[in-house]
């Protein structure tokens, strides 16, 4: 069985892909720091505490645990906060990735999986269409400048190393597992979906809606979701199209539908029977009125599909994951 290092597995995302990787057959090694993730969303593997920064204990792992390929999930995500503070976005982000890619180089591990996201693309280059991975990338924050950064590291260390890669640009996860197994005990995140059901969980808070006099169908944003099981089965894909020996490349990861705010909570009052208390605040700057991933690419190269497309049952595995 090959041994698959899961970097940020005991992450909102990770976890879930260790999981996958368990019930596929793969040998798990978890990384994480926990100031994210928690010890209990591990449902197996050998969990390792401890930061990509700590460069002796990545010696240590890959010299004891021999791994076949590297997951790699522990990025700072906050795109407010990468604005408030770059420097720690590009020291995790960039500079601690560069410690593990030097790491994996020295051991010959040649196969990354890496989680990227449509952060580097900026603003749509037109606002009306789904986004394909030809388009520009021209990120507006450093959040995705740094994930920008690494996908030109792995183009680079390819060429001079022959490290294999796969980088996936996610649209939006969601979602939560749905065996119901990992709970999301993270109260750190600052999507959409996960703030509007933690407001349903506390009596007396209110969602803000950025904006609603947007060219969109109700005058709020729209945006694609793609739940996290469907991003676990698209990672192993990736991984398994590298192991054939397929070129590095990089894919979107996304529904290809796109749901607007107010549908989101239409969406959330039907599953949980609760009524969301919301208020309109000014737009966001840099937010553009539709973000919807053409995932074409996936589909045909990974033989994958969503099989979660519906926001509905979106919200209701990440509502099951916060009871």
């Amino acid at each position: 069985m090959k041994t698959i290092l899961v970097v940020g597995g005991a992450g909102y995302i990770g976890s879930q892909v260790n999981k996958m990787l368990l019930e596929a057959g793969y040998n798990t090694l978890i990384l994480d720091n926990l100031s994210t993730g928690n010890r209990k969303n591990i449902t197996g593997g050998l969990f390792i505490e401890g930061d990509m920064a700590d460069t002796s204990l990545m010696e240590k792992i890959f010299r004891e645990h021999p791994c076949d390929a590297v997951m790699h999930f522990a990025a700072l995500i906050d795109v407010g906060e990468s604005v408030l503070n770059p420097a720690k976005y590009y020291t995790n982000n960039v500079v601690n990735t560069l410690n593990l890619l030097q790491t994996m180089l020295r051991h010959s591990v040649k196969k990354f999986i890496f989680s990227s996201s449509a952060a580097v693309y900026g603003i749509p280059e037109k606002s009306d269409q789904a986004i394909k991975e030809e388009q520009a990338c021209n990120p507006i924050n450093p959040y995705g400048e740094t994930k920008l950064i690494v996908e030109k590291i792995l183009k680079d260390f390819q060429k001079a190393y022959g490290l294999e890669y796969c980088a996936l640009r996610y649209f939006n996860a969601a979602g939560g597992d749905p065996q119901g197994m990992i709970k999301n005990h993270s109260a750190k995140q600052h999507n959409l979906i996960p703030v509007l059901l933690r407001s349903l969980r506390n009596p007396g808070s209110s969602l803000t809606i950025n904006g609603n006099d947007y060219s969109t169908r109700d005058g709020t944003c729209i945006r694609d979701y793609i739940h996290i099981e469907d991003l676990g089965t698209a990672h192993i894909a990736a991984l398994e199209r590298l192991q054939k020996g397929q070129p590095s490349t990089c894919y979107n990861l996304g529904n290809g539908n796109g749901f607007s705010i107010l549908e989101v909570i239409q969406a959330a009052e039907k599953v949980t029977g609760l009524k969301v208390k919301s208020t309109v605040g000014p737009r966001r700057e840099g937010d553009p009125a539709i973000l919807i991933a053409d995932s074409q690419k996936a589909r045909k190269a990974l033989d994958w599909t969503p099989q979660y497309p519906h926001i509905e049952t979106i919200i209701e595995h990440a509502w099951k994951a916060l009871q």
